[in-house]
């Protein structure tokens, strides 16, 4: 057996328990790819991450990004939790105040800011929506075509059905049939709030086909949802979006478009550190 270095990292938060749980194995390299899945079967939350050696020159560190159900070319929540952990364990950028990760996308770049890291997020595919794909899609949600203001396909790795809907009420009301979803899509839903608060959306990840239910707070996601948004003068190039309210998280995302690449951050916080013997 193999002793490695582990931590859960609480991401999206600077409060422990109220964000995004995520698992990271330190010095993974030695884990084969069905040692790494079923570790992440048996963490059971939504994605458990393996730090790796670098195999681009340019990179700090590569990641694999693991889910219950399967691997992921990339994911925003890991991507700021592994980074988090990286650092606490003394891994030193070569580029002060910015990190490069390597994974599934190729490299995505990681900038600092005091407590707080954002990702650039990767380039967005986008496809239209059909009626036929769609109205399956409302009926597990529970939902009305006149709530749903906006849908597209979204694609930087992960691939979801963006919904925005009316407004943040109707996002938080919903009560999916998660058992009808897992055969039709994992669907991201966004609507406003209410001008003058600390949030200007609220945003729920749906991701039954890849074994997690409701994502407390998902980075891609909302990088997706940002692109999307903003690109088509929907959202302004500077926003705060909580996620996790249903879930008794308070999940808050920053995401700002500067000189046209969107930037999504969030604070994290390391809950637990410990070895992990396989």
């Amino acid at each position: 057996m193999t002793r490695f270095a582990f931590a859960q990292v609480d991401v999206f938060t600077d409060v422990a328990l109220k964000g995004n749980p995520l698992a990271v194995v330190h010095g993974a390299d030695a884990l084969d790819d069905a040692q790494m899945q079923a570790f992440a079967r048996w963490t059971n939350l939504s994605e458990t991450t393996f730090l790796l050696q670098p195999t681009d020159p340019q990179a700090d560190y590569r990641v694999r990004i693991f889910t219950p159900g399967g691997e992921l070319p990339f994911a925003g929540h890991p991507t700021l939790g592994s980074c988090h952990a990286w650092l606490e364990a003394g891994g030193v950028p070569k580029t002060p105040g910015a990190v490069v990760q390597q994974c599934g996308v190729g490299r995505v770049d990681i900038r600092l800011d005091g407590e707080r890291a954002a990702f650039a997020a990767p380039p967005l595919r986008q496809a239209p929506v059909t009626d036929a794909e769609l109205a399956p899609v409302l009926q597990a949600l529970g939902l009305h075509r006149r709530q749903v203001l906006q849908a597209q396909w979204l694609d930087n790795g992960p691939r979801w059905l963006g919904l925005l809907l009316d407004q943040a009420g109707t996002v938080l009301a919903l009560e999916p049939d998660h058992a009808a979803l897992k055969s039709l899509a994992k669907v991201g839903v966004i609507g406003p709030h209410a001008a003058g608060g600390a949030c200007q959306f609220e945003v729920r990840g749906f991701a039954a086909p890849i074994g997690v239910p409701e994502d407390p707070v998902t980075g891609s996601l909302n990088a997706s949802l940002a692109q999307w948004l903003i690109g088509t003068g929907l959202a302004p190039a500077r926003y705060v979006a909580a996620q996790g309210t249903r879930l008794d998280r308070a999940g808050r995302v920053h995401i700002a478009q500067v000189d046209g690449q969107v930037w999504v951050g969030g604070h994290s916080t390391s809950c637990i550190r410990g070895t992990l013997t396989l």
